[in-house]
């Protein structure tokens, strides 16, 4: 048995509490939720690599960078919002 084969199933884990996370109403639980999807892309990408996986690593290098830019663009938007809304 190859045990780096595990890596899959705390990647599918942390994915979807990262998705839980993130759907929070809570600033600080979405904040962690973006950290735990970074940390899930890692994980895939090690087993995809391993696993000779490209488009799953593929895959999770769009998703990272599609992750930053929403995560930007709420910060810009926090940013520009009048103060007292």
């Amino acid at each position: 048995m190859d045990y780096f084969d595990l890596v899959q199933w705390p990647a599918m884990v942390v994915t979807v509490l990262a998705s839980w996370l993130v759907a929070s109403d809570t600033e600080s639980r979405r904040s962690k939720g973006f950290w735990a999807f970074l940390l899930s892309n890692v994980l895939w990408v090690a087993w995809g690599w391993h696993s000779h996986a490209y488009a799953l690593i593929g895959l999770q290098f769009c998703l990272a960078v599609m992750n930053i830019r929403g995560a930007r663009k709420a910060e810009q938007a926090l940013a520009e919002k009048p103060a007292g809304h």
